[in-house]
């Protein structure tokens, strides 16, 4: 049973189109019009072992804001979407991810219900063209669009290009491990009998 999606969504700001396959082998097309989110982007495709392709036509001109937030929000209706009754899914996901200097921790839950926590320390101002504020808005994004409880936490880690690739590394991961099905469970992982 394939568990791939297409998603799009266009406002004044981003134009973007998401195609995901849950069940892939890492292959990713990425153009956000943002060197490094791109970057970014293909290591979350790669490590959730998600075949991803994000096609982007965002207000780069102005920042990087809306084409990365938008983006986390449109990759999250696709998992929402590839999720479907959610009947089989393992839902918690959480690894502990190394990069360097870098550790850092994420967790989290398809629950349906939303909630977004970030504990780190971003030192650097930008990396590349990228604003670094606007990672914690791709997340808080993504959390909001997929319905998901999302904790990240920064456990070390001093370079910023490290902290963030182990944040999207660490997620996807995650991602991958809430999201595979596993046969012994019978409908929903919850006692109320619905996610």
């Amino acid at each position: 049973m394939s568990r791939y999606v297409k998603c799009e969504r266009s406002t004044r700001e981003t134009e973007i189109i998401i195609e995901l396959e849950l069940d892939g082998t890492g292959e990713y097309e990425i153009n956000t019009g943002i060197g490094f989110f791109d970057h970014m982007l293909e290591g979350f495709a790669r490590h959730g072992l998600f075949d991803l392709e994000v096609s982007v036509r965002g207000d780069t001109h102005v920042d990087a804001h809306h084409t990365v937030e938008d983006t986390g929000i449109v990759l999250g209706q696709a998992f929402l979407q590839a999720l479907g009754d959610k009947e089989g899914i393992s839902r918690f996901g959480y690894f502990i991810l190394p990069m360097d200097d870098a550790l850092v921790l994420a967790s989290l839950d398809f629950s349906g219900r939303t909630f977004f926590a970030f504990d780190a320390d971003l030192k650097a101002e930008r990396l590349g063209t990228m604003e670094t504020e606007v990672v914690r808005e791709f997340f808080m994004g993504l959390a909001s669009g997929a319905g998901m409880n999302l904790h990240i936490r920064q456990m070390a880690g001093e370079n910023t290009h490290h902290i963030v690739e182990a944040m999207f590394k660490a997620v996807a991961k995650s991602m991958d491990m809430a999201s595979r099905i596993d046969r012994r469970i019978d409908g929903v992982l919850s006692t109320k009998g619905v996610l």
